[in-house]
């Protein structure tokens, strides 16, 4: 299948492994995908997503909440308030639903760091949580 693919990473690149998720779009190379770094999830990415076949969204988790990259099929719910300029994946998604009548199939990936203090560089944890979201995105691409 033909599969028009939004993948955003977000995430703070100023605080270590924070940056996971825009790591992880800067990473993926893939044809058929428009990747997209950024700090925050904002209102003004919904017309990406109303464009999209399918979403995958990126972001770093404490590694006390898992060890392992998560993967998560999600849903729009708009429990969760958009803020002025932020929003979580689930939020965004219901926003794009409530405004073009539309949203595609999401996938949720949380990466695990441990480091999220200022800096630049990513900790050995999150350089493999980041190798193994890149792969495991190109496998859900692939099935689609």
């Amino acid at each position: 299948m033909n599969c028009n693919v939004i993948a955003i990473g977000y995430g703070n690149e100023l605080r270590s492994d924070d940056g996971i998720g825009q790591r992880v779009a800067k990473a993926l190379h893939i044809f058929n995908v428009k990747a997209i770094a950024v700090h925050q999830l904002t209102p003004e990415l919904a017309e990406a997503l109303a464009n999209s076949d399918l979403a995958v969204f990126i972001d770093a988790c404490l590694m006390s909440e898992s060890s392992q990259v998560q993967i998560e099929s999600i849903s729009p719910a708009s429990r969760n308030f958009i803020t002025a300029h932020t929003a979580d994946p689930r939020s965004l998604l219901a926003l794009t639903q409530a405004i073009y009548d539309y949203c595609p199939p999401a996938w949720w990936i949380k990466v695990p760091g441990v480091n999220f203090e200022l800096g630049y560089s990513l900790s050995p944890i999150a350089e493999t949580g980041v190798a193994i979201a890149t792969q495991k995105i190109t496998q859900i691409i692939n099935r689609q």
